[in-house]
């Protein structure tokens, strides 16, 4: 088996957490993010951790021709890939910036599934491979003031758990890793430090929530929900209207401290 993972999104919160698990199990890397430099400091560190190979490369991931030489720089079919890269955006659509929508697309869903999809066949011929798509529990519900973001990570849950049955006995797996708020740079790069949800529920350890991942991944789970708390409101939210969930959704995304 190739100890090759691949993750992207490398460079904070859940992401380098998980660069740190995969080093720990001796796997060598490959990661990308948009700071050179954050990703240089974190390939020191990994190879200072473990005796292992770290490879890196910076750019967007909303950018074609970036994917096409992240894939290329590949050194064989990974046994692991992690996409972890993803953003958010907060406020009304009807005025949001459309560049802004379109790069979060790009990067939550077409890079995610063309990762997928460029290392998903070498995985199927080798017999082995392990998916983890960071998905969030925003993917149960739409999310109005957030919508784009929530409707990007029902994607990811929904694409994850077909390609789950899809994929039965071909010894390869994919997880939906699906977090609430956790502590990372999300909310600034969302526009959202302001909004109660963030504030008042940002309690999650990117570290903890990247163990998690990793043991849900390796043991093949298809969904993968962190916090009791969150794994009950999903539960008893399947029984409440899809209108009455839009209307709470509503109110709590709208809430905003003082």
């Amino acid at each position: 088996m190739n100890r090759l993972a691949v993750v992207t999104g490398a460079t904070g919160g859940i992401g380098i957490q998980l660069c740190r698990l995969l080093a720990r199990n001796g796997y060598d890397l490959l990661i990308t993010g948009r700071s050179e430099d954050r990703l240089r400091m974190l390939a020191n560190e990994l190879k200072a951790l473990q005796s292992i190979e770290v490879n890196f490369l910076a750019g967007d991931l909303s950018d074609p021709e970036f994917r096409g030489r992240l894939f290329e720089m590949a050194p064989g079919t990974p046994s692991v890939l992690i996409n972890n890269a993803g953003f958010g955006d907060y406020g009304p659509f009807a005025g949001s910036d459309w560049e802004k929508q379109d790069e979060m697309i790009k990067v939550n869903v077409l890079a995610l599934t063309q990762f997928t999809h460029m290392f998903l066949p070498g995985m199927v011929s080798k017999g082995y491979g392990r998916i983890l798509n960071v998905a969030s529990v925003a993917s149960f519900q739409p999310g109005p003031l957030m919508s784009v973001y929530y409707a990007t990570k029902s994607y990811v849950l929904s694409f994850s758990e077909a390609l789950s049955v899809e994929l039965a006995k071909t010894g390869v797996t994919v997880t939906a890793l699906c977090p609430g708020p956790v502590n990372t740079g999300f909310a600034k790069a969302a526009n959202a430090e302001s909004i109660n949800v963030f504030k008042q529920s940002s309690g999650a350890d990117p570290e903890q929530v990247a163990g998690y991942g990793y043991r849900m991944m390796m043991k093949g789970k298809p969904v993968a929900v962190f916090g009791k708390k969150f794994k009950v409101l999903i539960f008893f939210e399947r029984f409440l209207p899809r209108s009455a969930v839009r209307r709470m959704l509503y109110r709590i995304q709208g809430s905003r401290s003082k």
